[in-house]
Order: C-alpha cells, then structure tokens, then sequence
C-alpha cells in the first residue's frame, strides 16, 4: 500500500500514467478484435455473406470514425483522467451486450455503439501522456502503451477463439466486458490530471509562476490551424493510408488462414495474430526509440521513421496473398509487422510535433475521423473484391496503399520547416524577450476573434 501512494504523484508517476493506461489499451483492442475471432462462428449461426460480416467490421469502424470530431472537442475541454475511465465502462459494458445479440441487425447495433464508446479513448489518453511525457522521451512512451494494441488484439483473439470452440462465442464478451468495466472503476481514481502543454515549454517558462494553461480553443479556430498546415495533413494521410490496411489485416486475416490452411480455429486465430502482432511488439519499441533520436537530430525525424516504416511492411503485405504454405505465410506477416509498429510508435507523438498543446485532443479526433473512415472501407472493399479476385488477391493489393502511405509520411518531414511556430514560445523565453512579446506568439484563440488567425 505504501509503496502504491508512493507511485501515485511520485517522480515516476509519468510511467505509471503508461502502466496504468496499457491496460486500458488493451481492453480497447481486445474487446474490438474478439468479434472478428469468431466470425466463422457468426457466419454460421446468423447465415450471414462475407459481404455483411465485411459491414459488422465496418459498423464500428463508421461511428468511431464520425464520433472523432466530437470526442476531440471534449478531450480538450473536460477532465482526460474521468474520460478515460467513463470511456472504459461504458465499452465495457457495450461489449458484454454482444454477447446477448440474436440477429445480424443487432450485432450491427452493438458494434456501433462500442465504437462511440472507444472512440474517446486515444484522443484522451494520448493527450495525458502527452503532458506526462516531453519531445524527448514522448515516441518511447508512446510506443510502450501501443504494444498493449497489439497484446490486446492477440489476447481477445485467441481469447475469444478458444471459448467460442469450447463454448460458445458469446462467453469471451461477457468476460472481457465485465473485467473491463471493474478495471474502469479503479482507473477513475488512480489517473491525474496533468496541467495542459506545460511539460513541451523551456525550463524557464516551466518554471515561471505566471504559467496558466492556454484558453479554451473555439473548433473553427483548430479546423483552420490544421488546414493551414501541411505537414499535419500529410500525416493524417498517412494515418488514412496505414489505417485502411491494418483494418483489412485484422477483419479478414482469421478467415483467410482458415480458408487457405484450414488449420483449426485455435491455430487459424494463432497464425493470423501471433505473427503480426508479436513482432509488431518489436517493431514499436525500436521504431520509438529510433524516433526519438531522429527527432533530436533531424527535423521530421519521427515522420521519416514513420515512412520507412510502411515502405518496408508494403512488400510483406503483397507476400502474404501469395503465400502457399504456413511457413512463408508465418514470415511475410513477420515482415509486416516489424514495418507496422515502426510506423505505430509515432501516430500521435508526429502529429503533437506541429501542433500547439492546446488542441491536442480535437486535431487526434479528427486524425482518428479521417483514418478510420478510410479504414473502415476496408472490410468492405475486401469483402466485395474477394467475389471476383479471391481473397488471396483482394488482401494482397493492399500492399500499393502501405507504399503511398510511406511516401506520404516522408513528404511530411519536408513540409515541417513551413508549419509554424511549434517551439516558438519556447525559443522567445531563451531568448529573454519581454512579456508583451511572448504574448504575441500565444496561440489564436487567446486573442480577440477579429484578429488574424496565425498559420501553424
């Protein structure tokens, strides 16, 4: 007990926000990749085509995508630490509610309402850790909490595979709903909230008495500052592009091993998730180490990592539609994930190097909108390509999106030097300007609204 208060607010609190908020994580892909573990399962029992198993995918993927605008808003106004929690809970309990669906229509119900749920998660506890966790040590801490994505979509997977085999498919999501839901009850009173944006300022402004957050952003203000800024919309663009192939791998992986091998569904969900997300594990953590030393170094150093990322997985992506046996199948995914978690490590710690703060929440929501709008076209098209090309072919076309994708991000590190005064007001304290003049670099919405809106 003693030595749990001492954590609590201690000097190592900020990697504890990481412990605490893994967890969290990883409840957030569990209870997501569970239901396409037993998609055989729902195919069966709700004689469902490989089109509408392709729109239980995309159900969640469409509300999480169009609830992001709206969560990021909220994120940057209200309490992260309660809504990390509350977002918890309330998924929590809308992923036990699969388990008493009876029809297609309501397994389409339940997965979109566990998509609003989940879709205040990552703009919140990305920008905690953010204030928890500065420029130098943010990729790092960030790639730790995105290897719970990926033990969450192994656990729920075999999780899920094996008491549907043994059971029934609706067992994994009352387990994982109400684990979750207990989870999120300690989580409301173990996370603090941190003061927003203090953690990217100089030692001096840190360390200044009259250091108060920033004014609330109105969210026409965010809107304009990011489409002024071009190295923010090259990143979400990446983001759409990684996004719609990582959603075609993990809906249709399951399926496609069963089919192609017809291993049993243990192995069948084994091969499709251990592979991939084992060594996308090894993948983050060097791509976020790596980030953070290139992001000392070189401007858009994250962003160039990132890239290199999505330009090695592309050739595995094509490898695996055209493997033929477990073993080359086994190692193509090996590929594609090594690349994937590289370019996963720094999602957000890139998008956070060319925005202010203060909007953090908003710009990720909508980050997440755009992306998982792509994204969610993915099970979609797969499932309809599959009826004229197969399966094998539909998956492995994918590969030319993850090229575009790594070019896309590598653009982004050219176009940092033109998107704005990021380290600005850092830069103005070292400098020792006057007050008056570091208040002229303060951001839009601190000023009167007939002023200019500056470019970010």
């Amino acid at each position: 007990m003693a030595t749990h208060q001492r954590l609590i607010g201690g000097r190592h609190y900020p990697w504890v926000v990481v412990a605490l908020l893994w967890f969290c994580g990883f409840f957030n892909y569990a209870d997501r990749q569970a239901v396409n573990a037993v998609f055989p399962k729902l195919q069966k029992e709700f004689n469902l085509s490989d089109t509408q198993l392709g729109w239980v995918g995309s159900s969640f993927m469409i509300v999480y995508a169009l609830s992001g605008p709206l969560s990021g808003f909220v994120v940057d106004r209200v309490s992260r630490r309660h809504l990390v929690a509350l977002g918890l809970g309330f998924w929590s309990l809308i992923a036990a509610g699969t388990g008493l669906a009876r029809s297609f229509g309501q397994l389409l119900f339940f997965r979109a309402a566990e998509g609003l749920g989940e879709s205040f998660y990552f703009p919140a506890s990305m920008s905690l850790m953010s204030d928890y966790h500065g420029p130098k040590t943010r990729s790092r801490a960030m790639s730790i909490h995105q290897t719970s994505v990926y033990a969450g979509i192994i656990g729920g997977s075999i999780f899920a595979g094996v008491l549907a085999d043994r059971y029934s498919w609706r067992i994994p999501f009352f387990l994982l709903g109400g684990v979750g839901a207990v989870y999120a009850f300690y989580l409301y009173f173990v996370l603090i909230e941190p003061m927003r944006g203090k953690v990217d300022q100089s030692e001096a402004r840190r360390n200044d008495p009259d250091f108060s957050e920033w004014k609330k952003p109105r969210f026409r203000d965010v809107l304009n500052g990011l489409l002024d800024n071009p190295a923010a919309l090259a990143l979400i663009a990446a983001f759409l592009c990684a996004n719609f192939v990582t959603m075609a791998l993990l809906t249709w992986l399951p399926l496609y091993v069963g089919r192609m091998f017809d291993l049993g569904g243990f192995r069948n969900n084994f091969t499709a998730t251990v592979y991939i997300q084992t060594s996308s594990f090894v993948g983050v953590l060097i791509g976020g180490y790596l980030a953070d030393k290139a992001s000392q170094r070189l401007r858009g150093g994250r962003m160039i990592v990132q890239g290199l990322g999505l330009l090695w997985a592309a050739p595995f992506v094509y490898w695996i539609g055209t493997a033929r046996t477990e073993s080359s199948l086994a190692w193509a995914l090996i590929g594609v994930g090594i690349g994937k978690g590289t370019y996963e490590s720094s999602i957000f710690a890139s998008l956070y190097d060319v925005i202010p703060a203060e909007i953090r929440g908003t710009a990720a929501g909508l980050m997440n909108t755009v992306a998982w709008l792509g994204g969610s076209l993915a099970p979609v098209m797969i499932g309809y390509t599959s009826k004229s090309l197969g399966l094998s072919v539909a998956i492995g076309s994918t590969s030319a999106v993850y090229v575009v994708g790594g070019a896309i991000a590598i653009l982004a590190s050219r176009l940092v030097r033109v998107s704005g005064k990021v380290t600005a007001l850092d830069e103005a304290v070292d400098l020792q300007l006057s007050k008056p003049e570091i208040a002229a670099l303060d951001p839009p919405w601190s000023k009167p609204a007939d002023e200019e809106l500056p470019k970010y």
